[in-house]
């Protein structure tokens, strides 16, 4: 299984101190994190992309081109580049870019986003929300097939014949699909045939299964190779020395980041009976000492035979200290023994 972490990149305010690091550290902080994800051999670092004061990163090709000059092994990708309200041409030229800086280590993944500040911001409806990735998705995986390139839609103007430079190492550029656990979702990735990146933030994880081979079952009736598509885990976590300190550490910063979202959407408050429930074996979040961590990421593999896990440490204003600590166990304790347990069904090439 590949493992690695994903993060927006947030600049709260603490709930315990009320100080907020500048966009300006935060991006410092992040290369930071990056380059130690590297040196301690995770496999895969991404960055996603936003439109709000609270997070750092608008433009995740930028972050993980300076990421780029600073590794060596580690996979840079977005998570997401909300293809809906961006322009694929650019979307793909930023990521060639990227690999060829990188010596062949970018990827794209491409999603509709949790948000909906891009849609205005970039002139476009959010009544054309499905629509729009639909016709971007397509002309994005048309740009990485041909160098020239006709193609026609409704909401970006045509394209006739014109060649789409440069080009990028790896041939085809990987495209993943994320996705937030939609049947609709899950069906246009498996049909298309590309690898699917799954968010799981909430609940419990298990529920996800039916979902997961309905990608897969899509996959299957439109003529892939299943054995050649993997699927990836995106979920919350952060790793201390013990159990009692992962969650006393974690737990304000987590809940005032969802606390704050609750606000915004309508959700249920929860509170620290809460997160405790969700950080044990069954919940979503993946907190605890390295052998609580390594039980649950080992445990979801057997329920979901996914080939990748991505965690989301850096949430909210958990102090840079603790998120470097939490990246250090977790590709020094936890990584070896998670490849290790998994090494039998980590046949699918993650660069599909």
């Amino acid at each position: 299984m590949e493992l690695g972490l994903y993060t927006f990149a947030d600049s709260m305010s603490s709930p315990l101190t009320g100080e907020t690091v500048s966009p300006a550290q935060r991006l410092r902080n992040l290369i930071e994190e990056i380059e130690l994800a590297d040196q301690v051999g995770l496999d895969v670092f991404g960055v996603g992309e936003h439109h709000r004061p609270e997070y750092a990163v608008s433009t995740p090709a930028v972050v993980l081109a300076a990421a780029a000059e600073r590794t060596k092994k580690i996979r840079l990708t977005s998570a997401v580049s909300v293809l809906s309200s961006d322009d694929p041409v650019r979307v793909f030229q930023n990521f060639a870019t990227l690999d060829l800086l990188s010596g062949g280590r970018a990827e794209i993944m491409a999603g509709r986003g949790s948000f909906i500040e891009s849609f205005p911001l970039f002139g476009y409806d959010l009544d054309d929300y499905d629509q729009l990735f639909n016709e971007k998705l397509d002309l994005l995986l048309r740009l990485r097939k041909d160098v020239r390139v006709t193609w026609s839609g409704q909401h970006r103007p045509a394209i006739d014949g014109l060649g789409v430079y440069p080009r990028p190492i790896q041939d085809p550029l990987p495209v993943w699909v994320a996705v937030g656990g939609t049947p609709a979702s899950m069906v246009r990735a498996g049909t298309l045939g590309l690898p699917l990146a799954l968010a799981i933030i909430g609940g419990e994880p298990a529920r996800f299964a039916p979902s997961v081979n309905l990608y897969r079952d899509a996959a299957q009736r439109s003529g892939h190779d299943i054995n050649t598509l993997p699927v990836g885990i995106n979920s919350h976590g952060y790793i201390a020395d013990t159990s009692q300190a992962a969650r006393d550490e974690h737990a304000p910063f987590h809940m005032a980041m969802m606390g704050k979202l609750a606000v915004e959407r309508g959700w249920p408050r929860s509170g620290r009976r809460e997160y405790d429930a969700s950080t044990s074996l069954r919940g979503a979040l993946v907190v605890g000492s390295p052998e609580e961590v390594i039980e649950k990421i080992l445990f979801q593999h057997e329920v979901l035979g996914h080939q990748r896990f991505l965690m989301q440490i850096s949430i909210g204003a958990l102090p840079h200290d603790k998120v470097l600590h939490a990246i250090e166990l977790f590709g020094t304790k936890v990584a070896p023994v998670i490849r290790r347990e998994t090494a039998s069904t980590a046949a699918v090439d993650t660069r599909a």
